[in-house]
């Protein structure tokens, strides 16, 4: 089975009129290039995004978008 990365799915998520947390996101995430975009790996994007994302206002917002991704996934 092959898994689409986060990034991916993440991109499926942009809207650029929108206020939605998840969106706003996905919005900024497209814009970072050195986002982890081949990446499935939890541990992986979670640390780059608590390193690297000052656009990512509250881990929360990934944890919504993560459990979005898997439940998509499965």
């Amino acid at each position: 089975m092959v898994r689409d990365s986060f990034y991916r799915y993440l991109m499926t998520q942009r809207n650029p009129n929108s206020a939605d947390e998840i969106e706003q996101f996905a919005n900024n995430a497209f814009l970072d290039s050195t986002f982890p975009k081949q990446s499935s790996d939890f541990d992986e994007v979670s640390k780059y995004l608590e390193e690297n994302a000052d656009y990512l206002p509250s881990m929360t917002i990934f944890d919504a978008a993560w459990q979005k991704y898997l439940d998509e996934r499965n």
